[in-house]
């Protein structure tokens, strides 16, 4: 590709795209990086310059780029069945062994699925089922959803009410109604002097309880939580926090929707962020790595009580009124599935456990660096947080954008990371090897020096 060429397509991207999660003014000045293609844990743009993608894309290339197998189960499905809808009673095999091997795999007895096209829109299926459990089940108040503040759960008009970052919601005219935030799990910037990750928990566990007991809990449905909260940080859970938060959702009998967007398959050294952390979830959200993205799929699982009542329902209405036209879509389904009998095939979950206890070791020499407050992370996701000072934890001005400038800096040197304000999320694909994570730390440690010099010439 000549560089005119490039040049022109960069152009009409600005003339003609909008997108999502930028800052459009600032786009319409630099242009977008145009990425052409992709193998294993590289991407390439269209200069030919090579990028180790430390961010699975967006939290979910498991598989990392090129997967054949993949190719093949769609291009397999397309001239044999190309769509399909579930409208009606009708159904179609791909969707009915995917359900089966969501069940199986689930951590916890569910018994039905769900299929959707994102997370968002799976989250905002977990509002609508359990508010039309709730009016089946006889408890029209029972309706109130709680939660994080910094948690992600998507940008569709309920799941983005659910999501606890302002950008999501200022101008937006949201959050929606019945939908309430708690404290962030998150010791570092929330813990009080001398408090323990066990105590800071139980006063998290005791907030929520006391905001339960003032709305009603006759009025509160459930609890939504990321096992690791990921575009929020990448905040993992003190110690006993979730232990600590069951014990007041089964007080007040409310449920605990799991969303397992980023951390499900593999991501958090287990299959899903649930049995790391001592989850009971009584419904789960997926979607990301469930096809490794290489279509847009996702899966909301329930339990035998939520099906009873949505059949009960249906039974009294005359039909159950939700679902979307690529429900179950059967190229989307049945790569999906293959791509699940890939992560056992190739044994990528034990691998992934593996090689994210080396990714750990990399990630808390980075805790060393100057720049660097503090490191966080579980399995095969991270993220260092950038400050002024390391002693007092004294935050950058946001309006310097560290952690962006820092972000281009890994650019330069080969390496695609994501900011998140000033803390750089770290998530490659599961495939990654260990002499790989070396690469991506490298290059990170690189960008980081880079960034303090920037920081001299601009102070």
């Amino acid at each position: 590709m000549t560089e005119s060429a490039t040049s022109n397509l960069e152009a009409r991207d600005v003339a003609s795209v909008l997108h999502p999660a930028t800052n459009l003014a600032a786009h319409r000045e630099q242009g977008p990086l145009l990425i052409d293609r992709g193998e294993g844990v590289y991407v390439w743009d269209r200069q030919g310059r090579q990028y180790l993608e430390g961010l699975a894309g967006l939290w979910c290339t498991a598989l990392g780029y090129g997967e054949k197998r993949l190719a093949q189960a769609a291009y397999d499905q397309m001239t044999s069945l190309s769509y399909s809808h579930l409208f009606g009673g009708k159904s179609h095999e791909p969707a009915v062994r995917l359900a089966e091997k969501l069940k199986e795999m689930a951590p916890f007895d569910a018994t039905k699925v769900f299929f959707g096209n994102s997370g968002s829109d799976a989250n905002d299926t977990q509002i609508k089922l359990i508010w039309y459990t709730n009016n089946a089940l006889g408890r029209p108040e029972k309706k109130k959803i709680i939660s994080r503040q910094r948690g992600y759960h998507g940008v569709t008009l309920g799941a983005a009410s659910l999501t606890g970052l302002p950008a999501q919601h200022r101008d937006f005219d949201l959050p929606i109604e019945r939908v309430l935030h708690t404290d962030c799990p998150h010791y570092y910037r929330g813990a009080e002097d001398g408090e323990s990750e066990e105590d800071f928990a139980s006063r998290l566990a005791a907030n929520l309880d006391a905001l339960v007991e003032r709305e009603g809990p006759e009025t509160v449905a459930a609890f939504i939580a990321e096992p690791v909260m990921g575009a929020g940080g990448v905040i993992v859970p003190p110690r006993t926090y979730f232990e600590k938060i069951q014990s007041v959702l089964k007080k007040h009998d409310v449920l605990l929707i799991d969303d397992e967007v980023i951390c499900g398959f593999g991501r958090t050294g287990n299959v899903f962020g649930a049995e790391t952390f001592g989850m009971n979830p009584d419904t789960m959200s997926v979607a990301k790595a469930l096809s490794s993205a290489y279509l847009p799929i996702s899966a909301v699982l329930i339990p035998e009580f939520m099906e009873e009542a949505l059949v009960d329902s249906s039974r009294k209405i005359g039909i159950f009124g939700h679902g979307y036209t690529y429900t179950a879509h059967p190229v989307c389904t049945a790569v999906a599935l293959r791509n699940l009998e890939i992560l056992e095939e190739e044994n990528l979950y034990e691998h992934a456990a593996t090689v994210g206890r080396h990714l750990q070791q990399r990630l808390c020499k980075v805790g060393e660096h100057d720049l660097v407050g503090e490191v966080r992370g579980v399995g095969m996701i991270g993220a260092a947080e950038l400050v002024e000072d390391r002693a007092s934890k004294k935050p950058f001005d946001p309006a310097r954008g560290v952690g962006a400038q820092c972000a281009r800096f890994c650019e330069q040197r080969g390496l695609i990371l994501r900011p998140l304000g000033d803390t750089v999320a770290i998530c490659p694909p599961l495939i990654i090897t260990e002499a790989q994570v070396d690469e991506l730390f490298d290059k990170l440690e690189g960008a980081l020096d880079d960034t303090l010099d920037w920081l001299s010439t601009t102070a």
